[in-house]
């Protein structure tokens, strides 16, 4: 990690009290915070985190809050990043690196390389959110990871107010999991990130429900990455929910790691248990947390205005007016369900406000 150059702050910050979260949150739920500003530049940024300072509040860093609950208001100043550019730099014939802000919409992103024939984030195709929360995330889905083609990110360190340098190396990745999730939240605040592409494609077709989906369209023979992203978002279409039509914020629960030796055993009790092999984890595989909640019985469970998706147990849905404090204790109840019965944890993908 290194530093680099410091911003120089300017006088203009737009700030709102008292205000209404409830189109800032895929969960729609009716929360409000203290103070909301959104900034899309440097300069703005620092400002925001003067003023929280000189008033001893609390700061949380918003993008699209698509992996976000709240299950209360939120006591303190809400920083919307809206921080936006895409460059990119060719480093030979076939690879270019492209940075981008970190309030830029990552779907959007992934639309924009296929357009310019630049491969290799394609499986992450309709993924909701910004780029800037994507390697906080460490998001992934068929088979790939943005660690895969990450190269760096910039952030600002809030109580130094210096600007960081992160390499691969630096993040730390894991399962849905990095260093700005391991340590203490909201230190960083991430600015723009840099990824590399190829010009030419190297589709990852292995993740069964992706190769199904291609072989029913006829095409999993030497796919285009545009194909596959095809197929990626139409998988993702039939099992997630439209936030905008059905509030949700996708998985809300990781799909736990457990070990070979509990995994043999939930196979002599139950059929056909899914799992993937873990290739960083030796002895240890992957069971679907949705698994696990439709043995359960959550799947398509209702209570009050808060329930699960029919189509996928992973994702809870607020049917209208559910508070965050009534989606948190459905979740919790899942979590105890699943552990009582299976003896496993389930952690939540989604972050807890």
């Amino acid at each position: 990690m290194r530093s680099v150059t410091e911003p120089v702050k300017l006088s203009h910050m737009n700030l709102i009290r008292n205000f209404d979260l409830i189109k800032h949150n895929s969960f729609a739920v009716n929360c409000k915070a203290a103070a909301f500003c959104e900034v899309a530049d440097l300069n703005s940024l620092l400002q925001a985190l003067d003023y929280a300072n000189e008033k001893n509040m609390p700061v949380l860093v918003l993008g699209d809050g698509s992996n976000m609950l709240f299950s209360e208001d939120y006591h303190g100043l809400v920083i919307h990043i809206s921080l936006s550019g895409m460059s990119s730099v060719e480093q030979d014939a076939d690879v270019v690196q492209v940075q981008l802000g970190a309030g830029e919409n990552w779907h959007r992103f992934v639309m924009q390389s296929l357009d310019q024939k630049l491969y290799g984030v394609e499986n992450l195709a309709l993924i909701p959110g910004t780029v800037g929360a994507a390697p906080i995330q460490n998001i992934g889905a068929y088979g790939v990871e943005i660690s895969d083609v990450f190269v760096s990110l910039e952030a600002l360190e809030i109580n130094s107010g210096e600007m960081c340098k992160f390499n691969r190396e630096d993040c730390l990745f894991g399962y849905r999991d990095s260093i700005f999730k391991k340590g203490a939240p909201g230190e960083l605040i991430v600015t723009s990130v840099t990824m590399q592409l190829s010009r030419t494609p190297q589709t990852r077709t292995e993740y069964q429900s992706l190769a199904e989906e291609l072989d029913k369209r006829k095409s999993l023979d030497k796919p285009t990455p545009r194909q596959v992203a095809a197929a990626v978002m139409a998988i993702r279409k039939r099992k997630l929910p439209d936030p905008g039509f059905l509030p949700n914020c996708g998985s809300f629960f990781k799909n736990p790691v457990i070990s070979n030796e509990a995994y043999q055993e939930l196979c002599a009790s139950f059929n056909s248990v899914p799992a993937y092999p873990e290739p960083d984890v030796p002895h240890m595989v992957k069971v679907p947390a949705a698994w696990f909640l439709e043995q359960a019985g959550w799947k398509g469970r209702r209570e009050g205005a808060c329930g699960v998706h029919t189509e996928h147990a992973v994702v809870l849905v607020n049917h209208g007016g559910a508070s965050g404090s009534e989606l948190l204790k459905l979740a919790r109840d899942m979590r105890k369900s699943v552990l009582d019965r299976f003896g496993v944890r389930l952690e939540p993908e989604v972050r807890i406000i």
